[in-house]
């Protein structure tokens, strides 16, 4: 059966998100030293808006998160809270402070591109709730100039960059890529789409049997083989996908067809295959839906997804706040899916 965001899942996982957004402590700070510094730690002072949920890339998740929330179930409980706590924090004046940092010398590549493709897959889901929700439309105009800015920087890269990073982490290239193309498209980047359709197709088009054995590695929270499907999945025509996916699983999904084994979860790094779980879910999904019905590979795609997002729910709330301060969001990107 289909797994679906419900009622009750998304009243769970805003609480966690509530709470983790304004957890200031623990936190893994990425900032360059170019000389001494004075107060270079007060990563409060540094990042106004993402300054919780342990480092920034995963506060900006969550409150992508809450954002999600509000649009897949609109009535969500403590929606006044979630609308509240977002009118306080996505404002001009908090988002042009974020947007100083990244410009600072030294930051050329802070959160390159893992942070970058999740800010601009918030914008994306800003963009989508102003329908519904008015304020969205204020919180939509403070964040974007921090995403056209991160935007141009991503397609200003990736248009000279020869190869892709094939990592089960942050700095996988496929993934962002298909957070930044979520953005292109519903924001009308027609610069961003060209340049991640360009990169895609120079980098992966020529993809051949995915080395699947060499996967998982012990702290993936992405599998760079299904990255690299989803990625050409939509950028790739149907029938021209279809034909390339056929090359690069020629043999199914082999050790990819089942979740990988987590053995602490209260490791930070090791607790990354519980968000392995929700992602290869997530990208699974998106990969059966361009297969056609009785093709050799959708029941299998299909199969796979279901029994990684079983595997991968149950860790999104109430673990160790080394998994709960960002699977929650995975999990959310899993059962509502980008389009």
């Amino acid at each position: 059966m289909h797994q679906r965001l419900t009622a009750e899942m998304a009243a769970a996982f805003a609480g966690v998100a509530l709470v983790n957004i304004d957890r200031a402590y623990p936190h893994k700070l990425d900032h360059l030293l170019t000389g001494p510094e004075p107060g270079a730690a007060d990563h409060v002072a540094l990042h106004p808006v993402f300054f919780g949920s342990y480092d920034w890339h995963s506060s900006v998740h969550m409150h992508w998160l809450l954002v999600r929330l509000l649009r897949l179930q609109p009535q969500v409980a403590g929606r006044d809270q979630i609308i509240a706590t977002l009118a306080g924090r996505l404002t001009g004046e908090r988002i042009a402070r974020e947007r100083a940092y990244c410009d600072r010398p030294g930051a050329e590549t802070f959160e390159r591109p893992y942070g970058w493709g999740w800010l601009l897959e918030l914008r994306a889901e800003l963009e989508r709730l102003r329908g519904s929700l008015p304020q969205a439309d204020d919180w939509a105009r403070a964040v974007d100039p921090l995403a056209c800015d991160l935007g141009d920087r991503l397609a200003s890269l990736w248009a000279r960059a020869p190869y892709p990073i094939r990592s089960g982490a942050h700095a996988n290239t496929a993934f962002a890529a298909i957070l930044a193309l979520d953005y292109a498209r519903s924001c009308g980047s027609t610069t961003v789409e060209q340049v991640i359709r360009t990169a895609a197709t120079r980098w992966h088009a020529a993809d051949r049997d995915a080395p699947l054995a060499y996967e998982p590695s012990l702290t993936d929270f992405l599998s760079p083989s299904l990255a690299v499907a989803g990625l050409l999945r939509a950028v790739m025509p149907p029938a021209e996908f279809l034909t390339w996916l056929e090359s690069f699983l020629p043999g199914g999904l082999g050790p990819l067809a089942e979740p990988p084994l987590v053995f602490d979860r209260a490791d930070p790094q090791v607790a990354h295959l519980d968000g392995l779980s929700l992602s290869r879910g997530w990208l699974l999904r998106r990969i059966a839906t361009a297969v056609p019905e009785g093709h050799r590979l959708r029941a299998p795609l299909a199969a796979a997804a279901a029994r990684h997002l079983t595997a991968g729910l149950p860790q999104t709330v109430g673990g160790d706040y080394v998994g709960e301060h960002w699977l929650a969001s995975f999990a959310a990107l899993a059962l509502g899916d980008i389009p």
